[in-house]
């Protein structure tokens, strides 16, 4: 009986963290997507004397294509069209300006943990160069070099499409027309500057529920001290498998004290534990075993009581983590009084954040985020 209660209390534990461990530490999540916006320009110079243009201009549309090396950081190729046209106080012209770039994307938005008060604002940065040309009726066409830079603002409508509005600027190398289509005769550097706002849609591409401009996670989750958990929990079950068993004359009311020490020690020493999502108070799924050993325990020896410790993860105010680790061991007193469980044998401690976990690893953050129990 206790070779098979050892075991059973192993798979359960084992379980409970293997199943947090996968949805912990998975990979899973999209890398390409598709960007398609349009809007306005401003071109600032060069222009010739009574030339220019409105404040802002119609119009730009721009398409690309983007790649995500990992959450933070990735690539992409793009192209852009402008047409430019004079104001009503400006002298004709009618000229179009042509871009492609590669440029480096930084996710602005889980750099700067933007998870920690928002899931649906994002925000990207990206620069880099490419070719550029500009067309004259008059005057042929112009071939340059360009650097852009920009800043852009996202608003998740859903795992697969997100709302952006853009800002970039363009410098253009060696220039040779201006704007509106007059011959410069050897211009030199970057003395070309366009400006250029936009509107438009992120749409995401694969297999996964989500995208890397929402994900959050790390490289270096520090998992260490769970991995010593199950390799000192696999011990204990085979030095118990390998003792052989006792007979037993009489038989004996309840469980065998060294089957009850061990589950109370193994809940006690934090093996079962009940986890919780992000800013959420309701355990998770993954939680139920957890939850079925110590409310067994707790129905199969009346006399002991429960401490039920309320931790969260190290991300926003102290007093507002206090508030929710509270609130989560509350659930989980509120689990176990509708299970049978009398309220006067539970006992609900705030632990606040947790401090002993990394604040810089989300999959050490999950773990951070859970109540435990303390037998007595």
């Amino acid at each position: 009986m206790k070779k098979f209660a050892s075991l059973l209390m192993f798979s359960l534990a084992f379980a409970n963290v293997n199943a947090q461990s996968e949805k912990t530490t998975s990979d899973g999540y999209n890398k390409w997507s598709i960007e398609a916006s349009g809007g306005y320009n401003k071109p600032q110079s060069p222009f010739s004397d009574s030339y220019f243009t409105s404040t802002p201009s119609p119009y730009t549309l721009d398409l690309g294509f983007r790649y995500m090396l990992n959450n933070e950081f990735g690539l992409k190729l793009d192209a852009g069209y402008n047409r430019l046209t004079n104001k009503k106080n400006s002298a004709d012209f009618d000229t179009k300006y042509y871009r492609a770039d590669l440029q480096g994307v930084a996710n602005l938005g889980r750099i700067m943990n933007f998870e920690t008060w928002t899931n649906t604002f994002g925000l990207l940065g990206h620069a880099g160069f490419g070719v550029s040309r500009l067309d004259s009726k008059d005057n042929g066409k112009d071939y340059m070099g360009n650097f852009i830079v920009g800043i852009t603002g996202q608003i998740k409508l859903s795992n697969r499409v997100a709302l952006t509005a853009d800002f970039s600027s363009i410098a253009n190398c060696s220039q040779d027309l201006t704007f509106d289509g007059a011959r410069i005769p050897d211009s030199r550097g970057f003395n070309g500057k366009l400006f250029t706002g936009t509107v438009g849609l992120n749409v995401y591409l694969g297999k996964y529920a989500k995208h890397a401009d929402w994900t959050v996670r790390s490289n270096n989750a520090d998992v260490s001290g769970l991995e010593g958990k199950i390799a000192d929990l696999e011990n204990q079950v085979k030095t118990i498998a390998d003792k052989k068993p006792t007979v037993i004359e009489k038989p004996v009311a309840g469980p065998a004290p060294v089957e009850k020490d061990l589950i109370k020690n193994m809940i006690n020493d934090k093996y079962f534990s009940v986890y919780f999502d992000f800013n959420k108070s309701t355990p998770a799924e993954t939680s139920t075993a957890a939850l079925d050993v110590v409310l067994t325990y707790l129905k199969n020896n009346p006399s002991s009581s429960v401490d039920l410790l309320g931790y969260a993860d190290q991300i926003g105010k102290s007093e507002y983590n206090e508030k929710l680790s509270l609130a989560r061991a509350n659930n989980v007193k509120t689990i176990l009084e509708k299970a049978g469980i009398a309220p006067s044998r539970i006992n609900v401690l705030a632990q606040g954040a947790d401090t002993t976990i990394a604040k810089d690893s989300e999959e050490a953050r999950r773990l951070a985020r859970r109540v435990t129990f303390k037998i007595k």
